[in-house]
Protein backbone atom coordinates (compact mmCIF):
# COMPACT_ATOMS: atom_id res chain seq x y z
CA UNK A 1 0.00 0.00 0.00
CA UNK A 2 2.72 2.62 0.87
CA UNK A 3 4.81 1.66 -1.75
CA UNK A 4 1.79 2.81 -4.62
CA UNK A 5 1.40 5.90 -2.33
CA UNK A 6 5.27 6.47 -2.40
CA UNK A 7 5.57 5.65 -6.45
CA UNK A 8 2.50 7.98 -7.39
CA UNK A 9 3.77 11.21 -5.41
CA UNK A 10 7.69 10.83 -7.00
CA UNK A 11 7.24 9.12 -10.19
CA UNK A 12 6.63 10.49 -13.72
CA UNK A 13 5.91 13.95 -11.76
CA UNK A 14 8.94 15.95 -12.41
CA UNK A 15 8.64 18.04 -14.85
CA UNK A 16 11.41 19.10 -16.79
CA UNK A 17 11.60 22.92 -16.96
CA UNK A 18 11.61 24.57 -20.56
CA UNK A 19 14.61 27.05 -21.06
CA UNK A 20 12.90 30.68 -21.80
CA UNK A 21 14.63 32.78 -23.66
CA UNK A 22 14.30 36.61 -22.21
CA UNK A 23 13.37 39.70 -23.83
CA UNK A 24 15.72 42.27 -23.07
CA UNK A 25 13.62 46.21 -22.29
CA UNK A 26 15.37 48.80 -21.33
CA UNK A 27 18.19 47.38 -19.11
CA UNK A 28 15.50 44.61 -17.62
CA UNK A 29 15.16 40.80 -19.11
CA UNK A 30 11.60 39.55 -19.33
CA UNK A 31 10.95 35.64 -18.72
CA UNK A 32 7.13 35.07 -20.20
CA UNK A 33 6.43 31.86 -18.34
CA UNK A 34 2.71 30.79 -18.52
CA UNK A 35 1.01 29.04 -15.81
CA UNK A 36 -1.13 26.06 -16.88
CA UNK A 37 -5.38 26.71 -16.19
CA UNK A 38 -6.51 23.68 -17.34
CA UNK A 39 -7.47 24.03 -20.90
CA UNK A 40 -6.26 27.84 -21.10
CA UNK A 41 -2.87 29.59 -19.88
CA UNK A 42 -2.22 32.42 -16.91
CA UNK A 43 -0.44 35.45 -17.86
CA UNK A 44 2.74 34.91 -15.83
CA UNK A 45 6.12 35.10 -15.53
CA UNK A 46 9.41 37.24 -14.51
CA UNK A 47 11.33 40.78 -14.49
CA UNK A 48 14.71 40.91 -14.07
CA UNK A 49 17.77 43.61 -13.45
CA UNK A 50 20.95 43.41 -12.05
CA UNK A 51 21.22 46.18 -9.71
CA UNK A 52 24.92 46.58 -7.77
CA UNK A 53 26.21 43.58 -8.49
CA UNK A 54 23.11 41.41 -7.43
CA UNK A 55 19.77 40.20 -9.85
CA UNK A 56 16.76 41.37 -8.47
CA UNK A 57 13.85 38.77 -9.80
CA UNK A 58 9.80 40.71 -9.62
CA UNK A 59 7.64 37.63 -10.17
CA UNK A 60 4.50 38.73 -12.65
CA UNK A 61 1.41 37.05 -12.24
CA UNK A 62 -2.06 38.58 -13.52
CA UNK A 63 -5.08 37.00 -13.68
CA UNK A 64 -5.18 37.24 -17.67
CA UNK A 65 -5.99 33.90 -19.37
CA UNK A 66 -5.36 32.81 -23.05
CA UNK A 67 -6.18 30.22 -24.83
CA UNK A 68 -2.86 29.54 -26.14
CA UNK A 69 0.66 29.64 -24.72
CA UNK A 70 2.15 31.57 -27.10
CA UNK A 71 -0.56 34.04 -26.89
CA UNK A 72 0.10 34.52 -23.07
CA UNK A 73 4.08 34.61 -23.83
CA UNK A 74 3.21 37.46 -25.97
CA UNK A 75 0.89 39.79 -23.86
CA UNK A 76 3.39 38.85 -20.77
CA UNK A 77 6.13 40.87 -22.39
CA UNK A 78 3.66 43.76 -23.46
CA UNK A 79 2.38 43.96 -19.90
CA UNK A 80 5.31 43.71 -18.50
CA UNK A 81 7.12 46.63 -20.72
CA UNK A 82 4.48 48.54 -19.65
CA UNK A 83 4.84 47.46 -15.87
CA UNK A 84 8.93 48.51 -16.42
CA UNK A 85 7.77 52.02 -17.68
CA UNK A 86 5.23 52.61 -14.70
CA UNK A 87 7.08 51.21 -11.94
CA UNK A 88 11.13 51.17 -13.05
CA UNK A 89 13.43 49.94 -10.00
CA UNK A 90 10.91 50.19 -7.24
CA UNK A 91 9.17 46.87 -8.44
CA UNK A 92 12.17 44.81 -6.58
CA UNK A 93 11.46 46.69 -2.74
Amino acid sequence: MFGKLFKSLFSGSEKTAAKVEPVEYKGYLIYAEPMDEGSQYRLAGRICKEINGEVKTHVFIRSDLFPSKEDASQWMVRKAELFIDQSGDSMFQ
